[in-house]
């Protein structure tokens, strides 16, 4: 999907890109499989900030995504590919024979017309979701399960994609985006395929005024603040933050500090993406 530049006839659209659209064949989503999005603005029930930084921007509904494909053995077509605002990837509308109506995240090469189809007699072909014992070693995936039944948790943004590397017992190695190669059972599904809208990364804003229709509001500098509001603030001028590492508004490290305390899941881990990323 090719990006739309501006010519530039306001300070707004200097560096503005935006998309074509072209892959979209649906303006408005399917009602039946949209609820309202309640929008907090980063407030929990009692009222108190808990998320900086939200509020305001435009109104959306949320599409209701099939990750779970459990609809084994039936085929679908694909009744158009629609556009999400609550996420990077496009969507594509399965018609099954049965006469219901699904979302799935829409990969490369999946068009208008196409018929897939989920469960492990399914073919090898982008958009078919099959469990990782029946898909062939090498093959490019996504969506993929991190506990059966549970519906696709990884490799769901645009451009995104992972690859199937060996199977080994019940376990099968899969190379994550990040070059992490990680334990997945082999009875947890994926769906065939790279996740489209691999533009999305070339997308430049241009104007803050988009970032507020996106619901993000300013966020301002901790150096900037007072020591009250932020471990950076304080002194005359521009001091520094005044400490060996920066932290969070909290006092938390921040920016290198190793956050990650799922211990549970470590074992999973063959290669961390640290140490693939230094080769």
């Amino acid at each position: 999907m090719p990006v739309k530049v501006y010519k530039p006839k306001t300070p707004g659209q200097r560096h503005k890109t935006s998309y074509t659209f072209e892959e979209i064949t649906k303006t408005k989503p399917e009602r039946k499989l949209t609820v309202i999005r309640k929008q907090n603005a980063g407030r929990n029930a009692a009222g108190r900030i808990t998320v900086r930084h939200r509020g305001g921007g435009a109104r959306r509904q949320i599409r209701l995504v099939d990750f779970k494909r459990d609809k084994a053995n039936i085929p679908a077509r694909v009744a158009a590919i629609e556009y999400d605002p609550n996420r990077t990837a496009r969507l594509a509308l399965l018609n099954y024979v049965d006469g219901e109506k699904r979302y799935i995240i829409a990969p490369i090469g999946v068009k208008v017309g196409d018929k897939l189809m989920s469960g492990p007699t399914a073919e090898i072909r982008p958009g078919n979701n099959l469990p990782l014992a029946n898909i062939p070693i090498g093959t490019t995936i996504h969506a993929i399960e991190l506990q059966p039944g549970k519906g696709a948790q990884m490799v769901r943004s645009a451009g995104t994609s992972a690859q199937l590397l060996a199977k080994e017992g019940k376990y099968a190695h899969v190379r994550m985006p990040s070059g992490e190669v990680r334990l997945v059972l082999q009875e947890c599904s994926a769906s065939i395929g790279q996740v489209g809208n691999v533009e999305h990364s070339n997308i430049k804003l241009g104007k803050a005024g988009r970032k507020r229709h996106m619901g993000r509001r300013p966020t301002v500098r901790g150096s900037a603040m007072s020591p009250r509001d932020h471990p950076h603030g304080g002194g005359e001028g521009k001091t520094g933050i005044g400490m060996p590492g920066p932290k969070t508004p909290w006092g938390k490290p921040a920016l290198g500090y190793k956050t990650r305390r799922n211990k549970r899941s470590d074992d999973m881990i063959v290669r961390h993406r640290s140490k693939a990323k230094r080769r």
